[in-house]
């Protein structure tokens, strides 16, 4: 029997809880973080450091109880040191596939920008095909398989930006700040945050059904025209030198419905677009000289954008 709306609601709800008694004080990064998760995207959290980037990765893989992963990116971090080797076993005579940290559910790529381009690279196939390719062999690595990376903008020494088809593969880039006064009293009674005591309580079975309930949410085609507008939109403004992909839109579609499904409803509204329209794109256009001689920022120039676009009634 199919997961209802009540069924995918209240499963949200649990998580949500179990991942708060954790990360307090970001429960907009947490309810973004799990829309991208239900959405099939990948996440690009970028944040100063001690602002719980990496505890909360760890949080959402126990409590959707998938296979977490983790990788430190270093400057001296290879290809293979992610996806894996092919080893010469003497006693078999045969080469033999090593896996690498990448053949989880959920992989961890910490401070991902310290990786040269080339290591960089390796994510590339697996965040848009979920499967890689080593010495020619293609190894599948499973539906539910996600990329939740972390960035740090303050240092630049020993730092790699990623490359537009890169970031293009990120459902979300969130901006990950520090929390108000009073939760930041909180974090400070509850003590040391234990990991091991959060509940399991979405399977991989549940995130499934799930996954298929939000591809039945309805877009209709005002919906679907209003997002294709604004994708558009980025592509003739005058403060944008490079605008937003084909795949923005399907990502910015996605990402409408598993925020409906999040609400209860079986359709999207053009508030779920607007409340997307930032973090789905801030790092997929590329701000021309005239915005950055004045200073803007990309989520200037889209709230700019959006704010242009007439929304259907």
């Amino acid at each position: 029997m199919a997961m209802t709306l009540e069924e995918f609601r209240d499963l949200a709800t649990q998580v949500r809880t179990s991942i708060g008694g954790v990360i307090r004080g970001q429960e907009a990064l947490i309810d973004a973080v799990l829309t991208a998760v239900f959405a099939h995207g990948h996440v690009l959290l970028e944040g100063p450091p001690g602002t719980a980037k990496t505890l909360l990765a760890q949080s959402l893989g126990r409590a959707v109880a998938l296979q977490f992963g983790r990788v430190q990116f270093t400057p001296d971090l290879m290809p293979g040191d992610v996806l894996g080797v092919n080893l010469f076993n003497f006693q078999t005579n045969a080469f033999t596939l090593t896996k690498g940290p990448i053949f989880t559910d959920l992989l961890l790529a910490d401070e991902i920008n310290r990786a040269p381009p080339k290591t960089q690279a390796a994510l590339l196939q697996a965040m848009n095909e979920r499967e890689v390719t080593i010495d020619g062999v293609t190894h599948p690595l499973g539906a539910n398989f996600t990329v939740i990376a972390t960035q740090n903008p303050i240092e630049s020494h020993g730092t790699y930006p990623l490359p537009e088809a890169q970031l293009d593969r990120f459902l979300f880039k969130l901006i990950v700040d520090f929390p108000d006064k009073a939760a930041e009293v909180a974090i400070l009674q509850a003590g040391t945050p234990r990991i091991s005591e959060i509940p399991q309580v979405l399977t991989a079975e549940a995130l499934a059904e799930g996954h298929a309930l939000i591809q039945s949410i309805r877009l209709d085609e005002t919906i679907l025209t209003y997002i294709v507008d604004l994708i558009r939109a980025t592509r003739v403004d005058a403060e944008v030198l490079h605008g937003a992909s084909t795949r923005a839109a399907t990502a910015l579609a996605g990402a409408v419905r598993a925020r409906a499904a999040l609400d209860g409803r079986d359709y999207g509204l053009p508030d779920d677009v607007q409340r997307l329209f930032v973090p789905t794109l801030r790092h997929r256009i590329v701000l021309g000289p005239t915005a950055e001689i004045e200073g803007r920022s990309a989520d200037d120039v889209l709230t700019t954008i959006l704010n242009r676009q007439d929304a259907p009634r």
